[in-house]
């Protein structure tokens, strides 16, 4: 039976903040979904962070050897968080796990009941990656604390990519340099990464299995930590990836060719130049295809 590692980052942050309620429901939610699974005993929880962190960890979760580079490192501003480097996470899980799959979410994240007899399900049809899309909730519910209330609120769709399942053999191929965690364009990294070097990816826009508690879709800050993650991706990774690129792949792939570009256009994490290049590829090889035969044709007679 395959198995699957869920790896997540918690944070030590005050008591009264609404990130300290928020990690606490997903938390409890990682622990819900694994308890309801057919296939509990495949599912295996993990955390990882800074040492300062690990006394926040429930002992539900097993704990990777701490993190020990941060956005400190590189950026002092006492003003900035200190964050971790999504590769140094990710090398760690390739080093002291053994499962097949890789199941990572922002701490923010929450599951429904369901999500990992779901995530098994995609994986036996033969997917190698899975990028799935979370459903917004109120805000309002972090003062309530009710996890089943959660449950039964569809909430509204998100555009943005937050969870994101890969086959281990994965772990070699893919091209993070020095992106941040917790910052824009980690999503962006991953979600390209994976739908350039898997052999079956799948993206999940508006399913019920994951939820935020916050309605906002673009409030970040544009500080140091932000153009730091965005020189990284267009000039480190994307050169890497390129190559690998292609429109079956990617998002919306399926949808005829005036939606696809649209969606590509509206999505924050997609680039339309990127469609363009991708569409016009597919143009030229199509009609180079039309010409040889057109070639082979006459050649016959």
């Amino acid at each position: 039976m395959t198995s699957v590692a869920h790896i997540i980052n918690p944070v030590k942050v005050s008591e009264n903040s609404d990130f300290f309620r928020s990690q606490q429901i997903t938390f409890e939610s990682l622990k819900r979904a694994k308890e309801f699974s057919r296939f509990k005993e495949n599912i295996r929880l993990y955390a990882v962070g800074f040492a300062e962190d690990e006394v926040f960890i429930p002992a539900d979760f097993s704990v990777l050897s701490n993190l020990t580079k941060s956005s400190k490192d590189r950026f002092p501003n006492p003003d900035l968080k200190k964050l971790p480097f999504i590769d140094e996470i990710l090398r760690k899980t390739q080093e002291e796990t053994f499962e097949d799959f890789i199941l990572y979410s922002n701490m923010d994240i929450s599951v429904m009941p369901y999500f990992y007899d779901s995530i098994l399900n995609y994986i036996h049809k033969g997917y190698d990656a899975v990028v799935i899309n979370r459903r917004r909730l109120s805000k309002n519910y972090l003062e309530r604390n009710e996890i089943t209330e959660m449950y039964a609120d569809l909430g509204k769709s998100h555009p943005g990519f937050d969870c994101f399942l890969f086959h281990r053999d994965l772990l070699d191929k893919l091209i993070l340099e020095d992106v941040l965690v917790g910052v824009p364009f980690l999503e962006t990294a991953l979600l390209h990464n994976l739908f350039s070097l898997a052999e079956n990816p799948l993206f999940i826009p508006d399913a019920h299995l994951t939820f935020h508690l916050g309605m906002d879709v673009l409030n970040f800050p544009r500080n140091e930590l932000y153009y730091h993650n965005r020189k990284t991706f267009f000039k480190q990774i994307q050169p890497k990836l390129k190559p690998h690129y292609s429109i079956q792949k990617f998002p919306y792939a399926t949808l005829p060719f005036p939606k696809r570009v649209l969606k590509w256009g509206l999505n924050p994490s997609l680039f339309i130049r990127n469609s363009f290049e991708l569409e016009g590829k597919g143009v030229l090889r199509k009609t180079k295809s039309l010409l040889d035969e057109l070639r082979w044709r006459i050649l016959q007679r």
